[in-house]
């Protein structure tokens, strides 16, 4: 008897690092379900599904789970790689900002993973994959701290969920890559931008993930086009 394929979710997966790891992921025998603001994605494969989801909107969320299982019959992954960039620090930006950034990057993630956790308890070995950045790890300029602040509370997440699926054997992990070669990183110098992580390396790096057995629970993957030093 044939295995029936697994099913992730991945969200923010029409450009960019969630594209990326849904085609990855289809090329691999997965079946995704895929939740965007928009419905216009570049792939055409029968084991997609295309799912409105905006992670400022908890009917979305909502919406999006119960249709995925309405569709596939349960999840296997969910992949949050939604989020949102802010250029302010935690001096300059007012509330509105930081209430925005902490709902996407965070409250959003954390919401669908509850509303996600019973399908992932009924999963064989469900996955979680949380993308942090290595701004959760070390801040390098004030410019960068008000979205450091957030991927750090993202990292932390991760931990959590990590702890919470231990006995019920979910694993889940956080990458947590540098510059990627995306439309997020558009303002580098050119140098830098032919140089940065691919989104489909990010991609490999998650499928391998995604399909490890439970016997390997990996915690976190710092990812970077460059050697950092370590401090």
């Amino acid at each position: 008897m044939t295995p029936v394929a697994k099913v992730a979710m991945v969200s923010g997966g029409n450009r960019g690092i969630g594209l990326a790891i849904a085609r990855e992921l289809l090329a691999h025998g997965w079946r995704v379900s895929l939740g965007a603001r928009s419905g216009a994605v570049d792939i055409a494969d029968g084991r997609l599904r295309v799912y409105r989801f905006d992670a400022e909107d908890k009917q979305s969320e909502t919406d999006w789970v119960a249709g995925t299982v309405r569709d596939f019959g349960g999840i296997d992954a969910l992949v949050h790689n939604a989020g949102t960039l802010s250029t302010r620090s935690v001096i300059e930006a007012d509330d509105d900002e930081v209430d925005r950034l902490l709902e996407v990057n965070v409250k959003s993630p954390l919401r669908l993973t509850r509303k996600a956790w019973p399908h992932l308890l009924a999963a064989r070995e469900g996955k979680v994959l949380v993308m942090a950045s290595l701004a959760a790890k070390r801040v390098r300029t004030a410019d960068a701290s008000l979205y450091a602040l957030s991927k750090a509370a993202v990292l932390s997440l991760a931990h959590g969920i990590r702890h919470c699926g231990a006995e019920a054997r979910v694993r889940c992990t956080a990458l947590c890559p540098g510059f990627v070669a995306t439309d997020m990183a558009a303002w580098l110098p050119e140098e830098q931008r032919r140089q940065a992580t691919r989104p489909e390396d990010i991609a490999r790096i998650a499928r391998t993930v995604l399909e490890l057995p439970a016997s390997a629970s990996v915690a976190e993957i710092p990812i970077s086009w460059t050697v950092e030093p370590q401090y």
